[in-house]
């Protein structure tokens, strides 16, 4: 089964929308509509966490919850100054070397990463690393009452950048992370299921999973499936010893990453039905990044966590690059994690 045009679709659509942590409203907005077209029934905490049951063939003892987070990366506008300049500080983990010369949208208005151009910089500062607080957004106002007109400190900015289809098989775009794994876990919802699950939209996972936090404590699972993207880190001559995993080579399940150790039994699981069903899986080498399972699985009295991920080049940049195939591989193993894990 091949990612079809409803799911490729529903990706773009999730990816174009503008959402960082703590203003997930618009992203929410989109997926409780698509919930109600199903006929579900949804409920959200205080932190802006969607809940949504899904009614399998049977009922477990105790909740299977499956996730993915609704934020993505962007900056915060911390000031204006009177050339009319915002000032910005990240929100999430960007490396501030990618920022530079990139469009961004502030409250529906264009505007560009602007800093000391380098012909302008001596030796020593060309050498040195670069900040955030280097830099300022230009969205061409003449001054600071006329950007006041249309932006204030608190407002977000997004990276500015077209969902494409690259290839075939692949696609570029902001917010693969985790936007993707909304995708997932929507197709999810229209899926017949053998065991009832709680799926959750989770908020504020890029600045210290914190929606997850307070999702899992009310939901009190047993078991837990993540649906993620990580890095993939194959581009840019690499050796095979460096990389995390391969775009193309299917659904990454991890044994421990930076705030995790993985349920034994359900890696092995998830081995399992891999071979079993012929769905491609990789094994992430080495130990990076973290996800929401670092706060899910210390809830309560603790929950046995799985990590999905799918591959993404560039992650946490203006364009992040996936893999269709990936991607459906992700959509299968889910599935048939949840049909087998009790």
């Amino acid at each position: 089964m091949e990612v079809n045009s409803k799911m490729m679709r529903r990706v773009a659509e999730l990816c174009a929308i503008n959402g960082a942590s703590g203003s997930e409203d618009a992203v929410r907005t989109y997926l409780t509509s698509e919930v109600e077209r199903l006929g579900l029934s949804w409920q959200t905490d205080a932190l802006g966490n969607l809940i949504v049951q899904k009614t399998g063939r049977r009922i477990p003892a105790k909740p299977i919850m499956v996730s993915a987070h609704m934020d993505e990366v962007g900056f915060i506008i911390t000031s204006v100054d009177e050339q009319g300049y915002l000032h910005f500080a990240p929100v999430g983990g960007i490396d501030p070397r990618v920022a530079p010369g990139r469009t961004v949208a502030v409250n529906g208005h264009p505007g560009v990463i602007g800093n000391v151009p380098i012909h302008l910089l001596s030796k020593k500062q060309r050498e040195a690393s670069i900040e955030f607080s280097d830099m300022a957004i230009d969205i061409g106002a003449a001054d600071r009452q006329q950007a006041l007109e249309v932006v204030q400190p608190g407002d977000m900015a997004y990276f500015a950048y077209p969902f494409t289809q690259l290839g075939d098989n692949r696609f570029a775009g902001k917010a693969i992370d985790d936007r993707a794994g909304c995708a997932v876990l929507l197709w999810l919802l229209e899926q017949e299921l053998q065991n009832s699950c709680t799926v959750v939209f989770c908020t504020q996972e890029e600045v210290g999973l914190r929606g997850a936090k307070t999702a899992a404590f009310s939901v009190d699972p047993a078991v837990a499936l993540i649906i993620e993207a990580t890095t993939a880190a194959d581009n840019l001559g690499l050796s095979a010893a460096d990389t995390v995993c391969d775009l193309g080579a299917g659904a990454v399940v991890g044994f421990m990453d930076r705030s995790t150790i993985y349920d034994r039994e359900l890696v092995q699981l998830a081995g399992h039905l891999s071979r079993e069903k012929n769905i491609p899986l990789q094994y992430k080498k080495g130990v990076f990044g973290g996800n929401d399972a670092g706060a899910i699985h210390q809830s309560r009295a603790g929950v046995r966590t799985l990590a999905i991920s799918l591959p993404c080049r560039n992650l946490h940049t203006a364009s992040g690059v996936a893999d269709w195939g990936d991607l459906q591989a992700v959509m299968e193993l889910t599935h048939a994690v949840i049909d087998h894990v009790c």
